[in-house]
């Protein structure tokens, strides 16, 4: 069986994530403090704790799911045997996720990637005034039909693919009139739903080069390793090894498309027959499924998870 790792994106934070692993595992309170620690601040406690309200806010949330997902890898390092460089043939996140990938693969540390989607969310945020961006779903339109809708909809605005997530799910972001006009003319076109996101800024397009920019010089002043497993990366669909590389297509990711369906199809055609989902939620398996149903999928982020991973990987 071969595998790969995979780790979620923003959407899958939750109250309480992580916290059964940090009750019950050393690793992963070691985990937590160190992020703790490089952000000056117990965002642990915001995890744990919330409000929600608070552990949403992008500055929180993409640091507090690499935590999440770090400190379930450290646990199965730990307690299952787990060999990345032996075990994985890829890893890849969506989105923020990809920060977590590189840092399981030892690309990052801990506290570098905490402090790199601390600094994220904070520029993500800051690059368009609130209110003037929008993003959208539209589902049950192939990826090169929303392309047509968005360039419809531009009409001298942007509107760009912020995420093609699976088949018949695929994500526009950019300019508030835009976005909204997208939407209506998705539905003209058969969208089995056309919906706008709850978002607090227009992520995955041109209208935030300007984090794009911030994450440029922010990245040029972290040590970059080579990882340790191929990463597929967001923007290309492909692996990417190369540590010069790896910072310019995270600098692409703030503005690119998030191209997650070419990235399980890849992963699959690679010989891939299994996804873990690391961290908190099941949004990349539920997309796994949709994607490439010949791929089996499971989750880890809970305790109970990786009792059930050493069950599974004990008997392989």
């Amino acid at each position: 069986m071969s595998t790969a790792f995979v780790f979620p994106g923003q959407g899958s934070q939750v109250v309480g994530m992580g916290k059964s692993l940090a009750d019950n595992f050393a690793s992963a309170r070691l985990v937590f403090a160190e992020v703790d620690e490089a952000l000056g601040e117990k965002l642990s406690a915001v995890m744990w704790d919330g409000p929600i309200e608070t552990l949403t806010l992008t500055a929180n949330a993409q640091p507090a799911l690499m935590a999440t997902s770090l400190a379930a890898i450290r646990v199965l390092e730990a307690e299952a045997g787990l060999d990345l460089a032996r075990d994985a043939a890829f890893v890849a996140g969506h989105s923020l996720g990809e920060y977590s990938a590189l840092a399981a693969a030892g690309a990052f540390s801990v506290a570098d990637a905490a402090r790199l989607l601390r600094l994220r969310g904070i520029a993500m945020q800051a690059a368009t005034p609130v209110g003037t961006g929008a993003m959208a779903a539209i589902l049950g339109l192939d990826y090169d039909k929303v392309v047509a809708v968005a360039e419809e909809a531009a009409q001298g605005q942007v509107c760009d693919i912020a995420n093609d997530n699976a088949p018949g799910q695929v994500v526009v972001s950019g300019d508030a009139a835009a976005v909204e006009r997208a939407v209506e003319i998705a539905k003209r076109e058969g969208a089995a739903r056309a919906i706008l996101l709850s978002v607090s800024a227009p992520f995955h397009c041109r209208l935030i080069a300007s984090a794009a920019e911030a994450m440029r010089e922010a990245l040029a002043a972290v040590a970059v390793a080579t990882p340790k497993v191929p990463v597929v990366a967001n923007v290309t669909a492909a692996p990417v090894a190369d540590p010069v590389e790896i910072r310019d297509l995270l600098v692409r990711q703030v503005t690119g498309t998030v191209r997650w369906r070419e990235s399980v199809t890849f992963m699959a055609g690679e010989g891939v027959t299994r996804l873990v989902e690391i961290g908190a939620g099941k949004v990349l398996s539920g997309l796994t499924k949709r994607i490439a149903r010949q791929v089996a999928s499971t989750n880890v982020g809970t305790a109970e998870d990786v009792a059930g991973f050493a069950v599974s990987a004990a008997s392989a």
